[in-house]
């Protein structure tokens, strides 16, 4: 069996909150921690690195232990968004390669190959503090490439973008990862961002891995609400389990139909829960429900919003039930005051026991 590139074993930092973290980083694979902020995911980049120390647990490195290793003697780089604004790209990717033992005859060829990887190629000579945002975080990232170590530290490293480049740096840094086969965990706040970059999410819920998974089994199968919550919208329609029977159980709504769901971590019948689903899960026909068949739900819209490449339809059910349902551009919807139903499969719907 092949050892690891990183491991965390029975990790602890009661100052973060963290307890009993486990976890293994494959060679060449990319690891996002997600969790709101707060939930400690800087907090343990910050043990792996050896800025700070565990109170409790072992960190490895390729069946090396790192405990007692200054942060500078550990073969780990870090991305840091802050360039010294006065050194131009090529002096401020050069800065941090004496730290790791880089010899001087190799640091041009490292400086290029970085430069390159980032398409900065022509930009060595530029003033950090000329750079647009964009730019000047591909240096970032060009930093932490030069030294060419086995592991790559990311904390929230594209906080500074707005939303249109954020995605399109997302999904281009993914493949140069993916080409230059970087073994990178990645601390970020955001599910979207998490499910671009990466193979595996680890999610961070009170102090410990409460579900670590693939983009997809995180997404479609979340573990609580909590983690629904983090990976995508979902609609949250509380109330009662009314009956319970292997994986699936029969829960009343609060706002009075009754639905059919997969249990997650729902208790029994009387327990409290909140029934989730996603809105491109939900069916929406112009139909009265006995018309559009079995398991719809009389609805009503409330509200339609066009946003491009899906329209945003709210629902209400029975009596205050708002759902929210996505439907391609194009297709036969519902009008306000006409007749309108719901639908979704069973199988796609969850039961969580109900958030504190």
């Amino acid at each position: 069996m092949d050892v690891p590139l990183l491991r965390l074993e029975g990790i602890a930092n009661r100052a973060a909150g963290l307890e009993a973290i486990n976890l293994d980083l494959a060679h060449g694979e990319c690891l996002a921690l997600l969790a709101p902020a707060g939930a400690g995911k800087t907090a343990l980049l910050r043990l792996v690195a050896g800025i700070d120390r565990p109170d409790e647990g072992r960190v490895l490195l390729a069946g090396r232990q790192l405990s007692g290793l200054a942060p500078s003697q550990r073969p780990i780089a870090v991305f840091d968004p802050d360039l010294p604004g006065g050194r131009t790209v090529q002096e401020a990717i050069a800065q941090l390669l004496p730290g790791y033992g880089i010899p001087a005859r190799d640091r041009s060829a490292r400086i290029a190959r970085a430069l390159t990887a980032l398409g900065l190629d022509g930009f060595e000579g530029r003033r950090i503090g000329q750079l647009g945002p964009l730019p000047r975080l591909r240096a970032a990232f060009a930093r932490a490439l030069a030294p060419e170590q086995p592991l790559l530290l990311l904390d929230d490293p594209l906080a500074g973008l707005d939303p249109a480049p954020r995605r399109a740096f997302a999904f281009e840094f993914r493949r140069i990862a993916r080409r230059l086969g970087l073994t990178i965990l990645l601390a970020t706040r955001d599910g979207e961002e998490a499910m671009a970059l990466a193979d595996r999410i680890a999610i961070i819920e009170e102090g410990g891995i409460a579900q670590c998974d693939t983009p997809r089994a995180l997404y479609e199968e979340p573990a609580t609400a909590f983690i629904a919550g983090l990976l995508g919208e979902n609609n949250r329609l509380p109330g009662t389990v009314e009956w319970r029977e292997e994986a699936e159980c029969g829960i009343r709504l609060d706002c009075g139909p009754s639905v059919e769901a997969r249990i997650a971590d729902a208790g029994g019948p009387g327990s409290r829960c909140i029934v989730a689903i996603r809105p491109d899960r939900v069916a929406v026909a112009a139909l009265p429900a006995e018309e559009m068949g079995e398991g719809a739900l009389p609805a009503a819209l409330r509200d339609t919003v066009f946003l491009g490449d899906h329209v945003r339809l709210l629902m209400e059910l029975g009596e205050g039930g708002m759902l929210i349902a996505r439907r391609p551009p194009g297709t036969r919807l519902p009008v306000p005051g006409g007749p309108a139903s719901v639908a979704w499969d069973p199988f796609a719907a969850f039961a969580y026991r109900a958030l504190r």
